[in-house]
């Protein structure tokens, strides 16, 4: 889940569950820190700086979430590597709109 924290600094100490990532970026959509939801990028802004996520690995069979879409986590902008490989991990982000409304952006 997306955290609130946009610096390393604001890491008060380690989670009890998994772990924190920084670094990674919103591309087609945007994210409201204060409201913790996924909203409508603004006009001429394509790429957007996320706060640090934490990841909490759990079987996809115990995961039971509402009120949040799919979204891929790519290594690279380009989203593939020179190998061919980009897709990192799936992560689920909480948005108030219809998982459709970002299907078709």
């Amino acid at each position: 889940s997306l955290t609130k924290m946009m610096s390393e600094d604001e890491v008060l100490q380690r989670p009890d569950d998994g772990c924190y990532v920084q670094g990674l970026f919103m591309e087609g959509a945007a994210f409201d820190v204060e409201r913790s939801v996924l909203v409508r990028q603004q006009p001429k802004v394509l790429v957007q700086e996320l706060p640090i996520m934490q990841i909490i690995p759990i079987e996809l069979s115990k995961l039971k979430l509402q009120g949040t879409i799919r979204v891929p986590i790519y290594v690279t902008q380009d989203r593939r590597n020179a190998m061919g490989v980009g897709l990192m991990m799936e992560a689920d982000v909480r948005t108030v709109d219809h998982p459709s409304h970002w299907i078709l952006q």
